[in-house]
């Protein structure tokens, strides 16, 4: 990916952008309504945030070179590991409040720090598994009561189940954080994204013979319009690392819970309880910890390798 000149700003303000349609998509999602199976919703997110995408490579004059892969096979698997991960969550935000599933899924990145030191050996000191548990302690206080341990449907209820399903969509999400950091070692960002929303919408289709819903003009619309707010919230995120640091513009994502309670209060009457405040406010501030440690630890790691240079 190319960069252009640093403009902090603006790639704070696509950030915001990117979290403002991703809101969007998740409310058209559940507006659609809840009989409509995972891999369906996952289907039309996918295909549909296919057209905005080739848009923009067209554009930008990157459509050919994206369709050039070296290592398919890994695009498959992030794809199988996102499409998965997008059921879970779907099913997920179809049955909880907009702002639970938002706030359990900040998980993702948590558990992604515990992934790359069991799989990909990286040094974690006790700064960030410090702030990892802490974080985690925040998604069991949001998760924990949706459980409906001692209900009459106990672990049955759709909620406990929705909690359980953003959970597992949080750790397949993880899983493909890592693919995705293998492959941008030899593939193109334009590559990787084209291709998982090819692959996931391929993948997805599979599930129509496990038998899909009948859907009306306004369930189609809905989730044909979340389809394409999907593809061009991940065009704002790629436009926003041109301008600036990841460390900049990160803890941006967090605007989500935000935004993700006013939709949830217009459009479902959804009012956020005070776990999912608490639990949301630990699990932010673990995750803010977390990315300012990494932005001083490359500043700390780019210091030492100018500093080992010989010079001439």
């Amino acid at each position: 990916m190319a960069f252009a000149d640093p403009n902090p700003l603006r790639g704070i303000v696509l950030k915001v952008c990117s979290v403002t349609v991703f809101v969007a998509m998740q409310a058209c999602i559940k507006l659609a309504g809840s009989g409509i199976p995972p891999g369906q919703i996952s289907f039309h997110r996918s295909a549909f945030a296919i057209v905005p995408i080739i848009i923009y490579l067209s554009w930008r004059g990157e459509l050919r070179s994206a369709m050039h892969t070296d290592n398919p096979f890994g695009h498959i698997k992030r794809g199988l590991l996102g499409v998965c991960a997008m059921g879970a969550g779907f099913y997920g935000l179809v049955h909880l409040p907009l702002p639970d599933a938002i706030a359990i899924g900040y998980a993702m990145p948590l558990i992604a720090v515990v992934f790359a030191a069991v799989f990909l050996k990286e040094t974690v000191r006790l700064y960030r598994w410090t702030a990892v548990v802490v974080g985690l302690v925040g998604v069991m206080i949001i998760t924990v009561p949706k459980l409906s341990l001692f209900g009459e449907e106990g672990l049955g209820s759709d909620a406990a189940i929705g909690a359980l399903a953003v959970l597992v969509s949080a750790i397949l999400g993880a899983g493909a954080m890592l693919q995705v950091r293998q492959l941008v070692r030899e593939e193109k960002t334009a590559t990787i994204v084209l291709f998982f929303s090819l692959t996931a919408a391929l993948l997805s289709a599979v599930t129509w013979f496990f038998g899909w819903a009948d859907l009306s003009w306004t369930a189609l619309g809905l989730l044909a319009l979340a389809g394409f707010f999907g593809g061009l919230g991940q065009i704002f995120l790629t436009e926003s690392y041109r301008f600036a640091d990841v460390s900049t513009i990160a803890p941006f994502e967090y605007c989500s819970i935000i935004l993700g309670s006013i939709a949830a209060y217009i459009l479902f009457s959804e009012v956020p309880t005070v776990t999912t405040l608490i639990g949301a406010a630990i699990v932010v501030a673990a995750g803010i910890f977390i990315i300012l440690r990494e932005h001083r630890l490359g500043l700390e790691r780019r210091a030492a390798r100018k500093a080992s240079t010989p010079q001439g």
